[in-house]
């Protein structure tokens, strides 16, 4: 792959042996990082799981301490007198009906859908629509729930919905990256502990087989094994 000038003298900074502690490669992005808009701070997790077996499936939410630092557009798909309590507690868009043909439409600009459980049987229906663009509302990660109020300020205070891929790799982002070091780093670990405490009971060998930290345009850091080991 060609690389650019940019990228040429990113990895001539770089030691891309070392294994770095996780405040250490934070503060090592952070001064690398040279592009003209505040980029993500990434974290990608090697899981020794088969995520093919139901009970190795690694999936879940976690509230980051200092949120993700995004906006996050949200849509709850409710009846009645929810609906309003859904606006009042900063949702960007709440109703039913309409929502669902927009859906059918095409229409997906929003980045989580919460819905009550009275509508989840008209809103499976689009689960060919909504389920491969991660969507699809779900009991376990509290995006199907009655209490819309309490599950959009969650949402909007930066919790965040995880699952692992085929591949065994679950990644995610945790900030921007003009957060102050500490809070990065309380995000990071935030979520490594979640990751840390779903660990199946079926799953055998080395759970963490390792973590990387990347920006959106810069290289990723290996985390030492001693901040991962489990």
């Amino acid at each position: 792959m060609q690389l650019t000038k940019r990228n040429k003298k990113i990895l001539e900074k770089v030691d891309t042996k070392k294994e770095y502690l996780i405040e250490e490669a934070i503060k090592t992005l952070k001064e690398l990082s040279s592009v003209k808009f505040v980029e993500s701070l990434d974290v990608a997790i090697r899981l020794g799981v088969d995520p093919r077996h139901a009970d190795q499936m690694v999936r879940g939410t976690v509230s980051l301490p200092h949120g993700t630092g995004k906006e996050v557009k949200v849509l709850v798909i409710a009846k009645g007198p929810k609906i309003q309590e859904a606006l009042d507690a900063g949702a960007d868009y709440a109703g039913f009906e309409e929502y669902l043909e927009k859906i059918k439409g095409g229409w997906a600009d929003v980045d989580v859908i919460i819905a009550t459980p009275d509508t989840m049987a008209e809103l499976g229906k689009l689960g060919k629509v909504l389920g491969p663009k991660g969507l699809m509302p779900n009991p376990k990660s509290g995006t199907v729930t009655m209490d819309v109020a309490k599950a959009v300020k969650e949402v909007k205070a930066g919790k965040i919905e995880f699952r692992v891929e085929k591949t065994g790799i679950v990644h995610t982002s945790v900030g921007k990256l003009n957060f102050e070091v500490d809070k990065l780093v309380e995000n990071t670990k935030a979520f490594l502990n979640t990751i840390i405490k779903l660990k199946p009971p079926t799953a055998k060998g080395q759970y963490v087989k390792s973590l990387y930290l990347s920006t959106t345009m810069g290289p990723g850091l290996k985390i030492s094994k001693e901040e991962i080991a489990i």
